[in-house]
């Protein structure tokens, strides 16, 4: 009877123990839910009673695929569409902008170069043209003034001395016209008196043909010219005439007052 008494009052102790336990546990949970469901004292309108509370985060959709195969995945970006979508910054010129600047000013730079090339050939071959057009001028104008020059300047006749060798200095410039007025003044004019001396020179002329005349060199100022001169000389020393067959390079210059000759030399 007593263990039957002892073990009634165990089991007694331990179901009041547990109810307690189990009302406790039931009257936290019951506050933790008040404590949830009241508003505190700072509590706004959003947070009331009644009202469902707002959930701190979205909410997760599940999307079911179309077909047994799934979705298809997306193709990942290649970093070529980063650099032209990735936006510049103000002022700043992208890799394209900055080449075509720099084709800009090379080309910018080589037309340039070739505009002032061209320029300096046009120059350069005008000039030429120019001078060429001048020395054949200066050649035409040179070789008739030496085929006029040279029966004038290489005759005489004692008769009217004075009246030829004025009409030759006439044809004369520089240094050879002083030795020319120099000569026939102090040589050839004493003798030509002397011995009566006649003195007819002319250009070298072949049947139906031109003078014998030929530019060596001519240049815008200068000119020197071959002439075949024929001279023809009669005086007291000498029985008849004789005739000289002489080839004579003469040299002229270019004056204000046209071609003159600026030296004879006897070949």
């Amino acid at each position: 009877m007593t263990k039957t008494t002892t073990r009634g009052r165990g089991s007694g102790s331990g179901s009041s123990t547990r109810r307690t336990m189990t009302a406790a546990t039931r009257a936290a949970a019951k506050r933790a839910e008040r404590g949830h469901r009241e508003p505190g004292p700072g509590a706004t309108d959003e947070e009331a009673p009644g009202r469902p509370e707002t959930p701190t985060a979205g909410r997760t959709v599940l999307i079911e695929p179309k077909d047994e195969n799934g979705w298809d995945d997306p193709p990942e970006p290649s970093p070529e569409s980063f650099e032209e979508d990735a936006p510049q910054e103000e002022g700043e010129p992208g890799p394209d902008t900055a080449t075509r600047r720099g084709r800009r000013r090379l080309l910018t730079t080589a037309l340039c170069v070739l505009l002032v090339a061209g320029l300096i050939a046009v120059a350069v071959l005008g000039w030429r043209y120019r001078e060429g057009v001048q020395a054949e001028q200066a050649r035409g104008q040179a070789l008739t003034a030496a085929r006029q020059a040279a029966p004038v300047v290489l005759s005489y006749d004692y008769r009217h001395l004075d009246r030829d060798f004025t009409a030759a200095r006439a044809r004369l410039t520089g240094h050879f016209r002083d030795e020319y007025s120099k000569t026939t003044t102090t040589v050839v004019g004493p003798t030509a008196r002397k011995y009566h001396g006649v003195v007819k020179a002319t250009v070298a002329q072949p049947t139906g043909g031109s003078p014998a005349a030929s530019v060596i060199s001519t240049s815008a100022g200068r000119a020197v010219v071959l002439l075949f001169v024929n001279q023809v000389t009669t005086s007291t020393q000498v029985s008849g005439s004789r005739v000289d067959l002489n080839r004579v390079r003469m040299t002229l210059a270019r004056t204000s007052d046209g071609w003159k000759v600026s030296g004879v030399d006897a070949l």
